[in-house]
């Protein structure tokens, strides 16, 4: 089998399947966006090549943008309220217990720039799996909190995404 085919046979799947997916992104940028499981689900380098396969199977990039933005909200969401509930006794739950230079450095990157680290925290992959659970527990107000964490995961999801999709139009037409 060669590569033409394979590639031919995935792209062929995902058109006939296409309503689910900008529900199998959501599920899984809410993975990555999610406190304890991003830690241990590496799906950056997979939504990349996922742009790449749904551009090539002619899927709307609103859609896959949409649904990929929509999960990385509510994961950062419910790893807020986690943080909210749990307070400073988070730091002590399973992967933080483990790693506790995670917690320290999303710590410090959120109090030197407080709201901003919600944003720029979804950019960079160890704050990513903290920095949410971090302004929970020093209770961000949620206002605040879901203002940055819109913004972020609509730029965020465009910024995983375009690169594959975009690298599709180059080399499929």
């Amino acid at each position: 089998m060669d590569f033409a085919s394979i590639k031919t046979a995935i792209v062929d799947f995902v058109r006939n399947h296409q309503a689910y997916a900008p529900f199998l992104l959501a599920l899984m940028t809410f993975g990555e966006s999610l406190a304890f499981v991003s830690l241990v689900l590496p799906t950056m380098t997979i939504m990349i090549t996922v742009g790449f396969v749904l551009a090539a199977a002619e899927i709307p990039f609103w859609q896959t943008w949409l649904g990929a933005a929509i999960g990385a909200v509510c994961g950062n969401w419910v790893s807020y309220e986690v943080g909210r509930h749990f307070k400073e006794s988070a730091y002590h739950l399973w992967p933080l217990s483990q790693h506790p230079h995670l917690a320290v450095r999303g710590e410090a990157f959120f109090h030197r720039l407080g709201p901003w680290a919600i944003f720029f925290g979804r950019f960079f992959g160890p704050t990513r799996a903290v920095v949410a659970l971090i302004a929970g527990i020093f209770l961000m107000p949620g206002l605040l909190f879901q203002a940055a964490n819109l913004a972020s995961a609509s730029v965020w999801a465009f910024a995983i995404l375009a690169p594959g999709a975009g690298l599709a139009q180059y080399l499929l037409w």
